[in-house]
C-alpha cells in the first residue's frame, strides 16, 4: 500500500468516526489538525503526497499526521516493493494450530458465552493469525479500542449486532 493509499484510508475512517459518515476532505483534515494539534500542513502539500507526486513525509509532518490519526508513525510509510499481508508456506500450518487453540480456549471459557463466541469467531476466520495480529496493533494504539467500541456502538460489547454482520 501506497504512502497516499494510507492517508486516504485513514481520511476515510477519520471521517467514520467523527461522525461524517464519509471521508473528511484533504481541507477538513488541514483544519482538523489546526484545531487539535495546533499545527498544520497545506491541502496542497496533503494531495501531493496522496497522489504520489511526495513520496515521503518530512519527520515532523509524519509525527503530526500519526498524532492526528493515532497511528504509529512507522504505519505513515510507502510499503516495501513485493510487500503483502497474506499468509505463505509454512505459517499456514501455524494457523492450524492456532484455530485448534482457539477452539480448546473456547470450550475452557464455555461460561462465558461472549468471549467463547468470540475465540470460536476467530478461529473460524480465514486469517485468524491476521486477526490476532490486528487486536494487538489496535490495543498497541492509545485510545483506539475505545474510539472503535464508540463507532460500533454498544452492541458492540454485549456481542449484538443488530441483525447485521459486522
Amino acid at each position: 500500500m501506497t504512502l497516499g493509499e494510507k492517508i486516504r484510508y485513514l481520511r476515510e475512517v477519520e471521517g467514520t468516526l467523527r461522525g461524517f459518515d464519509r471521508a473528511m476532505t484533504q481541507q477538513e483534515v488541514v483544519r482538523a489538525l489546526k484545531e487539535d494539534q495546533g499545527s498544520t500542513i497545506s491541502q496542497a502539500y496533503l494531495s501531493q503526497v496522496e497522489n504520489g507526486a511526495r513520496k515521503h513525509l518530512t519527520d515532523s509532518t509524519r509525527m503530526l499526521l500519526a498524532k492526528f490519526f493515532k497511528v504509529h508513525p512507522g504505519y505513515l510509510v510507502n510499503d516495501p516493493e513485493g510487500f503483502h499481508t497474506q499468509l505463505i508456506s509454512e505459517v499456514r500450518t501455524a494457523e492450524e494450530s492456532l484455530d485448534s487453540w482457539l477452539i480448546a480456549g473456547a470450550e475452557r471459557f464455555s461460561r462465558d458465552g461472549e468471549v467463547s463466541a468470540a475465540l470460536l469467531k476467530l478461529a473460524g476466520n480465514d486469517d485468524s493469525r491476521k486477526c490476532l495480529i490486528l487486536l494487538g496493533a489496535i490495543l498497541d494504539v492509545p485510545d483506539l479500542m475505545d474510539r472503535l467500541m464508540q463507532v460500533l456502538g454498544p452492541h458492540a460489547v454485549n456481542g449484538d449486532h443488530g441483525g447485521s454482520d459486522l
